[in-house]
């Protein structure tokens, strides 16, 4: 079965074609970090007319790269939710659109799920079950993940998410747009233990996650320096935020494996780019002998291909999710959990 996925729920534009047989063909995506970066953060109308302008020259691109025809598509999976209402209805929208005008099947995909399954795209993906440490802007969450619509949640942030902790951390380091990756780089540059900062929950004794409280002693520490901070002042900031972040990512991972008795980790979300969190996590992995499994770090941030794999793994499933009556709906508040085996 070759799926296309079609990806629009906030800031990038991603098309994919998957073949349930060879795996990920092709794909392509357009980030609007560029556009946005004038704003300091993403603009939803500016975002929705932006995947309407990219959308149909992405399709022409992976045709193109995998030497597939439209002909060829059997099903077009697209993200239903959650997300930025406008931007993920364009996607269904243009999903609907060429499904009608093709004679195919669609199916919605929750955004989420995406991001779960990315790392079974690489060569050697890990079997189920595992657990999942899902890290991005709008999300931190632990889940016990015992096969393709089948999640629970062992523990999620009770404020910021991580990915936003980072964005607001660089907004008070006055770093540029998009923040996480300027704080991620900008630690590199900063002395270990210069600034201590606080892991919150660290032994709270359960999964959950909070950020805010990390990001306020951020801010008391910019203030305390005033105007008389410096690069370095700056960098090390970073590096003690960055530390304290994900040594809580880390250990929250680790207590989420021995509670479930899991020896296998799957990282996915645009923070799972971090360097120092997979370096640490990785070291975890070898002392303490268990796996641990990242998508490439081009399939990190949001995509059409983990849309396209999703689509794929959930009609080769259920068939019946397929759906040729067009009459869509966008979920822009979607809870994981709910998603229901048919």
């Amino acid at each position: 079965m070759l799926v296309l996925g079609i990806e629009s729920s906030c800031d990038e534009t991603g098309l994919a074609l998957y073949d349930s047989e060879r795996g990920l063909l092709a794909h392509a995506l357009h980030s609007q970090i560029a556009m946005h970066r004038e704003y300091g953060g993403v603009v939803p109308e500016l975002a929705s007319r932006d995947h309407i302008r990219r959308a149909l020259p992405l399709l022409e691109e992976v045709l193109a790269k995998s030497g597939a025809a439209k002909s060829d598509i059997d099903a077009i999976a697209f993200t239903q939710g959650p997300g930025l209402a406008g931007a993920l209805l364009v996607g269904a929208s243009i999903a609907n659109a060429l499904a009608m005008a093709w004679n195919r099947p669609t199916v919605g995909i929750h955004h989420l799920e995406g991001h779960l399954l990315s790392p079974l795209l690489v060569d050697a993906p890990p079997p189920f079950p595992f657990v999942a440490l899902l890290v991005s802007g709008g999300h931190t969450q632990l889940m016990r993940v015992t096969d393709v619509g089948v999640y629970e949640t062992l523990g999620e942030t009770l404020d910021d998410a991580a990915g936003e902790a980072f964005d607001k951390t660089a907004k008070l380091l006055g770093l540029g747009y998009p923040g996480g990756p300027e704080v991620s780089r900008l630690a590199e540059f900063g002395t270990p233990g210069a600034v201590e900062l606080p892991r919150p929950m660290l032994h709270s004794g359960d999964l959950d996650f909070s950020f805010s409280g990390l990001k306020t002693a951020v801010l008391t520490q910019v203030k305390k320096l005033g105007t008389n901070i410096c690069e370095q002042g700056k960098a090390d900031i970073a590096r003690g935020f960055v530390d304290a972040a994900v040594e809580v990512l880390a250990a929250k991972s680790l207590a989420a494996l021995k509670r479930t008795k899991m020896k296998r980790l799957v990282v996915a979300g645009g923070v799972g780019a971090n360097k120092q969190l997979r370096e640490t996590l990785s070291a975890a992995a070898q002392k303490r002998g268990f796996e641990v499994h990242y998508p490439d770090l081009s399939l990190c941030t949001d995509n059409g291909a983990m849309i396209a794999l999703a689509g794929a793994l959930r009609l080769a499933r259920w068939p019946e999710q397929a759906t040729r009556d067009y009459a869509f709906t966008v979920k822009p508040r979607w809870d994981l959990t709910s998603l229901a085996q048919q």
